[in-house]
């Protein structure tokens, strides 16, 4: 399957992430790949993530005892993406000489989607089933894991959605729910299981969760110390991520 158009757009909007896969590849190391690309060490997690969430299989592979710490590599699939960047540039290069005036990218800029949500994961339109003045869009993610999404009848029909449409799901950190994998109820909710990869606690605030679903995707949650210790989740544990399908968001590309 070719690379999702989502993806490639997000290579013109934000070439510094992208970037960062020739930092990657050069460096092995996200330590100094990040300082490279004048990224934070969280900053350039967060891009990897986004982009290993946007393209349908991982860029990036992270490899254990990499020089300078937080070792990483590109994969298959990132190689060939970096490559295509790269041709992308030449692109950018020539669309920056036609443009008629010089306020021309920004308004394309002011056109194209950003969002603050932190989880974007990329995804198939399976079944569109009727309820109401609602409907219930079910989507095939990597690694054949199905979410819901709960959108008005309203909204089907201005995005185009059909069976078969590729969307990004939306879905804000705060809106996951976790709980430990043997917990059986899930109250009609969707539920992603996935590893713990890291908990960075915050001063004043909740605990940042990272999570690894089975397709390499990466989820990030926030949860409280109080409700991860009496849960017993820690790094490495196995995880439930639940979330309503009226909190998902689908997106599309323009």
């Amino acid at each position: 399957m070719s690379l999702p158009t989502l993806l490639t757009q997000h290579m013109v909007r934000r070439p510094q992430r992208i970037a960062l896969l020739q930092h990657i590849a050069e460096q092995g190391s996200i330590t100094r790949a990040a300082k490279s690309a004048g990224l934070s060490y969280k900053a350039a997690w967060d891009a990897i993530d986004e982009l290993n969430n946007l393209a349908q299989k991982p860029l990036v592979e992270r490899s254990v005892g990499g020089r300078g710490g937080g070792g990483a590599k590109l994969s298959v699939e990132g190689e060939r993406v970096l490559r295509l960047y790269q041709r992308v540039q030449a692109l950018q290069a020539q669309v920056l000489e036609a443009a008629e005036h010089s306020s021309d990218l920004d308004l394309l800029n002011r056109l194209t989607l950003r969002t603050s949500a932190r989880n974007q994961l990329l995804g198939r339109i399976v079944s569109i089933t009727r309820q109401g003045h609602n409907d219930q869009v079910r989507l095939q993610l990597a690694d054949e894991v199905f979410i819901e999404a709960q959108v008005t009848h309203d909204s089907t029909l201005r995005l185009e959605l059909e069976n078969g449409t590729e969307v990004v799901a939306l879905i804000k950190a705060g809106w996951l729910q976790l709980h430990p994998d043997d917990t059986q109820e899930t109250n009609g909710n969707n539920c992603l299981i996935g590893r713990i990869d890291s908990m960075a606690e915050a001063e004043d605030g909740p605990s940042e969760v990272r999570i690894t679903l089975p397709g390499g995707q990466t989820l990030c949650a926030l949860a409280t110390p109080e409700h991860l210790h009496a849960q017993q989740l820690k790094p490495g544990a196995t995880v439930q991520a639940r979330f309503s399908a009226s909190l998902v968001l689908l997106g599309i590309p323009l």
